[in-house]
């Protein structure tokens, strides 16, 4: 009789099994994303991973079909963190039963970040339960101690096993878990190491049947890749609720949380924070923050808007355009696509006669912040020219619009709220599309420049 096969064969991006090995995937169609992994075996899944956890039936959700009348909403349904930037990528807060990816690069902040939520939640009396699989209890009270005192019920438990984890929470019922990290944990009945694909993907969904099946909202701290993904299968961010991304240069203070999946609100809305010496401090003016200590008189730098989400933020484009000493210009882009600005600059050379390709062309968004909306076009534009012809932008002027293949400068989404944080921080005159200038006429604290293609906004400069 054939012995049975311990391994298999697992797709990194969606999760695809296969008995053998595989050149292309045949779920999501990509290439060389097959790896071998050890089987996980079938009893540690399911509604096996929950056996001992009180209050958990053999049936996780109702039975009974229901309507949509019969199912109530009301405003406990969401636990505020005590931060308003963390509950605005949320989408107003905390949703009970909810599973939390945090990823990030090391050192950047999301154990910092979750352990100050942690110390707002148990303040306002919340049940809250600390467990990590990377840091001793010791370690923890010396982090604990740079941000401030901690009371209420807040425990800590140092453990990678899944099943301890799981009685831990039967025995506390808390109301919100926080996982550091989930690479360090394990389930006894799989026979692979922690933080390989199978054992990432198995304590996920046992943490998936716990959150669903309790009500109890979890937290769980992912490493990231060299790429700046989660570690290990790409499925893994389909299982859970949402996938927030803490961003942002190490050697910098700011910092930014960024939703790019969240089943209870925007994956728009992004959170702004500073690293201070007691640990995370809101920003909630962004716009102030980032254009701080900016030159005057500075050729190849201009203010643009861009719109996440709902808020809009005002930042700083910098451009800088050197004659080239090589037979093929160098072009660098930090914090916009590489690929954007290698097409402006080609809209440049073919409608507006400029000679770029005689040129190196550096552009950075001040701040070290990622921002790709088309809105950012026509202000990188002006920037290029400004550096060209080393004249300097009016530092009171505001630009923005998307700026097409033939050079005309396109309309852009919700114009108005641009206008206005411009007007709050003083911005005297604003450069923008002329399709978007009609329903703007009302505002006479701004001076307002209608432009239908590049050429009419380098003129304006």
């Amino acid at each position: 009789m054939a012995k049975s096969k311990s391994t298999a064969f697992f797709c990194k991006e969606c999760g695809y099994e296969s008995s053998k090995w595989l050149g292309q995937c045949p779920a999501c169609k990509e290439w060389n994303t097959m790896v071998e992994a050890p089987l996980v075996k079938k009893e540690s899944s399911g509604r096996a991973a929950l056996s001992g956890i009180s209050g958990v039936s053999g049936n996780l959700r109702m039975t009974r079909p229901v309507k949509l009348e019969e199912v109530s909403l009301n405003d406990q349904d969401r636990i505020s963190t005590g931060y308003k930037e963390l509950d605005r990528v949320l989408g107003s807060g905390i949703v009970a039963g909810s599973l939390v990816l945090v990823g990030g690069d090391p050192g950047i902040g999301k154990s910092t970040l979750l352990l100050q939520v942690c110390r707002n939640l148990a303040r306002d009396g919340h049940r809250v339960l600390y467990i990590s699989g990377e840091e001793s209890l010791k370690q923890i009270k010396m982090r604990a101690s740079r941000i401030g005192e901690i009371s209420g019920e807040l425990y800590f438990l140092c453990e990678t096993n899944l099943d301890t984890i799981g009685e831990c929470i039967r025995e506390n019922k808390p109301e919100i878990v926080i996982i550091d990290s989930i690479q360090t944990m394990f389930c006894e009945s799989g026979n692979s190491a922690p933080g390989s694909m199978s054992q990432v993907r198995e304590s996920t969904n046992v943490l998936m049947q716990i959150a669903k099946g309790l009500g109890i909202a979890i937290f769980i701290v992912g490493h990231v890749t060299k790429e700046g993904v989660v570690a290990g299968p790409r499925m893994l961010e389909h299982m859970v609720d949402t996938v927030l991304y803490f961003e942002g240069e190490r050697n910098a203070s700011y910092r930014i949380l960024r939703g790019v999946k969240n089943r209870f609100g925007s994956t728009n809305e992004i959170g702004v924070f500073e690293m201070a010496e007691h640990g995370l401090v809101e920003v909630p003016n962004p716009s102030e923050y980032l254009l701080s200590g900016r030159p005057e008189e500075a050729s190849g730098a201009v203010v643009a808007c861009s719109i996440e989400g709902t808020r809009p933020i005002l930042l700083e484009v910098q451009a800088l355009v050197t004659q080239t000493n090589f037979g093929m210009p160098r072009r660098t882009a930090a914090g916009t696509d590489y690929n954007r600005v290698n097409l402006l600059m080609a809209v440049l050379e073919k409608r507006c006669r400029y000679e770029m390709s005689r040129y190196d062309a550096y552009i950075n968004i001040a701040g070290g912040v990622k921002m790709n909306e088309p809105a950012l076009d026509l202000a990188i534009v002006l920037a290029l020219v400004s550096s060209m012809k080393d004249r300097a932008v009016n530092p009171k002027t505001i630009i923005f619009g998307e700026v097409g293949l033939s050079g005309e400068v396109r309309a852009v989404s919700m114009a108005e709220q641009r206008v206005n944080e411009a007007i709050k921080l003083g911005f005297e005159s604003c450069i923008l599309p002329k399709v978007n200038l009609d329903k703007l006429k009302k505002y006479s604290e701004i001076t307002l420049y209608g432009v239908s293609n590049v050429r009419e906004a380098i003129a304006l400069i």
